[in-house]
């Protein structure tokens, strides 16, 4: 199979060529050529700017006919416009890779299926992926083509981040491994789930040419749906660390003082618990690498390459955690008879 990845090199790209390659397909890049050479001389890279949308379609028109193509790093209207311009009569099937965040906050229903209508209000990435899938869809009505949508939940490898009500920074497995009290947003009880790039990959693999997923999209989720204090204890269970105390601070209150949680604000607050069946069935799609198979491989490569941050890099953490407690204290003290 001639496949095509707009992107190659990501998170995700990466471990798609790799196991596209294990099986034996010819597979091209289109990309800035600015990233690993894990894969040179083993695929076809044509190196461009795919947001220059002229010249890309230009380059396009030069290359042969692609049994899939997919679209990896498309985030705009007028990306998804050039891309079907571009491609037109040249792809035996489109992928587009998007994200669960379409879906609209709270959802209607838990777990959420790819039935859910999507209408995200705040976050610019999500009503940009929301706008692409509408355009690719209503192109999809029209032209009958082979097309799949492929959504997945926040996605990772041994290089990547262990999340935490503050977004991202490795400083907070430090403060796990020392014992030291970590902030979560609410009560802690929204529910996250993540999965591995290479469980994602697997995925991705099987949906080309798979007529099962054409004309459908498909969550790719984690069996571990768990509350953001079983999260944490789960990392803390992967890396050795004591079990997490914890200091539940509201949402609202924490991003009115603390830029850092925007990413709470709009995402993590609210659940993010979605339907993996049909990626199962369609897909093979299977959940190999647990919270803390994952926690582990990330904080081992972090020490391994001098990566990993001391949590007195980031000591906003324990003012804000100071400043709670003084103020639960007033308040206690102010209502008690």
């Amino acid at each position: 199979m001639k496949v095509l990845l707009i992107g190659g090199t990501g998170l995700i790209s990466t471990g798609i060529t790799r196991l596209l390659l294990e099986r034996g397909d010819e597979i091209w890049h289109y990309n800035r050529g600015q990233r690993s050479q894990e894969f040179e001389g083993r695929v076809t890279t044509i190196t461009g700017n795919r947001y220059d949308h002229a010249a890309f379609e230009a380059q396009v028109a030069e290359l042969p006919r692609f049994d899939a193509v997919v679209e990896m790093i498309g985030y705009s209207v007028e990306d998804i416009q050039s891309l079907l311009r571009a491609f037109d009569g040249k792809c035996g099937h489109l992928v587009f890779c998007s994200t669960v965040d379409v879906y609209a906050r709270p959802a209607s229903t838990y777990p959420v299926t790819e039935s859910e209508g999507f209408n995200p209000t705040v976050w610019d990435y999500a009503q940009k992926k929301a706008a692409c899938e509408r355009i690719l869809w209503q192109w999809q009505e029209t032209a009958k083509q082979p097309f799949t949508v492929i959504r997945p939940v926040h996605t990772y490898s041994n290089t990547g981040a262990v999340l935490h009500t503050f977004g991202g920074g490795s400083y907070h497995l430090d403060r796990l491994k020392r014992g030291m009290p970590i902030i979560v947003h609410g009560d802690g009880s929204s529910l996250w789930s993540s999965v591995h790039r290479d469980d994602a990959a697997v995925a991705f693999a099987n949906a080309l040419q798979n007529p099962k997923t054409f004309g459908n999209s498909y969550h790719l989720s984690g069996d571990e749906c768990v509350t953001w204090k079983q999260y944490h204890e789960r990392v803390a269970e992967g890396i050795g660390a004591p079990k997490p105390s914890f200091v539940a601070i509201p949402t609202d209150l924490l991003h009115s003082i603390e830029p850092r949680t925007y990413i709470s604000a709009i995402n993590f607050a609210y659940n993010n618990s979605f339907d993996p069946s049909a990626a199962k069935s369609d897909l093979g799609f299977r959940y190999t690498r647990t919270i803390a198979d994952g926690a582990r491989d990330i904080y081992d490569w972090l020490e391994a390459n001098g990566k990993l941050e001391s949590a007195e890099r980031v000591p906003n953490d324990d003012k804000i955690i100071a400043a709670w407690e003084r103020l639960s204290t007033t308040m206690r003290e102010e209502f008690t008879v």
